[in-house]
């Protein structure tokens, strides 16, 4: 699997996982203190997370790294 694809993957488990927990991309982006706009990005594949955004996502989300990976 290529790193586009993985990251693809990642992104692909932070929505199904927001979703479940009934946010919307603006509450998640509120919680991690980062733009919605961004969010949306990384939710779409098309942001290349930092080990830190990674972090305040999973703190945000209350799950663990693993869980998105």
């Amino acid at each position: 699997m290529t790193y586009e694809e993985e990251i693809k993957k990642i992104a692909a488990n932070i929505k199904k996982i927001r979703l479940s927990k009934g946010l919307t991309v603006q509450e998640l982006a509120w919680r991690c203190d980062i733009e919605r706009s961004n969010m949306s990005r990384i939710e779409s594949g098309r942001s290349n997370l930092t080990v830190k955004t990674l972090c305040l996502i999973c703190r945000a989300l209350n799950i663990e790294l693993s869980d998105l990976l």
